[in-house]
């Protein structure tokens, strides 16, 4: 999946060879970020004012079909998107961090330590903490630089969000990677 600024998303089968525009039922032809968990893919693009610009869209049939899940963001731009299991962490335009726990059916802002009106830029999700870089030039009066936030999974309150997150993963080839033959568990 590509997601194009004015272009929508798109989908390649073959490794990027070819791509086929996959934006029925996008309102907003801008995509900022995408995220996929499981069957889900999630778009960010532009909550508006007019009806059916609601910031995250939802695909569940490989991106033939979107639905709104972004209802109740701010308006602006949805800079970028995490999914862990059904949550979702919106990326805001100058509204900061938005939780979602149920598939983007409703958000809560969740804003604790982030300078008010930061602009969201993306995510990383590191252990049991979720970090956000942030851009601070169009909040700080003194046209300051972005920071990064850093908050514990935990503190969302939502055990689902942290029992989402891999306890440990190894990669093991045995008995040697060069052979004609490797067992990966």
């Amino acid at each position: 999946f590509a997601g194009i600024d004015g272009g929508g998303v798109y989908l390649s089968t073959n490794d990027g060879a070819n791509w086929t525009a996959e934006n029925t039922g996008l309102t907003y032809a801008d995509i900022y970020s995408l995220a996929v968990s499981g069957a889900n893919l999630f778009a960010g693009n532009y909550a508006g004012t007019d009806a059916g610009n609601d910031g995250v869209f939802l695909s569940t049939n490989n991106g033939a079909t979107w639905d709104s899940a972004g209802t109740g963001l701010p308006t602006g731009i949805v800079h970028s998107v995490a999914v862990i299991g059904t949550n979702i962490f919106a990326g805001t335009d100058g509204g900061g961090v938005y939780l979602s726990t149920n598939n983007g059916t409703s958000w809560t802002a969740e804003n604790t330590g982030l300078l008010a009106g930061s602009r969201v830029f993306c995510f990383a999700v590191i252990g049991s903490n979720i970090f956000a870089g942030t851009d601070g030039n169009s909040v700080l009066p003194s046209g300051g630089s972005g920071t990064v936030w850093r908050r514990p999974l935990s503190d969302f309150g939502n055990s689902a969000v942290a029992q989402a997150l891999p306890v440990s993963d190894a990669l093991r080839s045995y008995p040697n990677p060069f052979s004609q033959s490797t067992e990966i568990s």
